[in-house]
């Protein structure tokens, strides 16, 4: 029986001796297991980032070629505004000449116009003259004229009484 649970105890120590080793090789096969894993993780992630790569690459080709179309349009709308600009400052030169020229003429009209007002202005005055002087005429002629009537009614009443006394003689 000694024998036997000797032999059992070694045959224990066998296994438990086994047990750990398989437990050694298991911690070491999770280790290898993790490394693969990793290594596996960083593949994918290496082919990810070159197919991310490659699109990049060609957002980076059809931007270069936007920019290069970019810049043809630009140089073009850079033509065409400075035909616009051109325009624009002919357009500003000539509106300038323009208002200049109206500048003149409204300052001719209005010379002639305060002429015209002083000539308005003597006319006028000289019209209130003439009228004055009529009137004085006037007021004149119809005094004389009252004054005459006054003769004539007198002169007629003194032919009245004239006939009158020649047909009482």
């Amino acid at each position: 029986m000694e024998a036997d649970i000797s032999e059992m105890r070694n045959e224990l120590q066998s296994r438990d001796s086994l047990w750990r080793r398989i437990q050694l090789e298991c911690q070491q096969l999770h280790k290898e297991l993790l490394k693969i894993k990793e290594y596996k993780d960083m593949q994918e992630i290496q082919i990810k980032n070159q197919s991310s790569c490659v699109q990049l690459t060609e957002q980076l080709e059809n931007k270069n070629t936007e920019l290069l179309l970019f810049a043809e349009s630009q140089e073009h709308q850079e033509e065409e505004m400075k035909k616009i600009r051109n325009h624009v400052y002919r357009e500003v030169q000539s509106h300038c000449s323009e208002q200049e020229r109206m500048k003149t003429e409204i300052s001719d009209l209005t010379e002639e116009l305060h002429h015209k007002e002083i000539t308005i202005a003597t006319i006028m005055e000289k019209a209130r003259l003439l009228e004055r002087q009529l009137k004085m005429e006037l007021d004149t002629k119809h005094k004389l004229l009252t004054e005459q009537q006054l003769l004539e009614f007198r002169y007629q009443v003194i032919k009245s009484e004239n006939t009158h006394l020649k047909g009482m003689m």
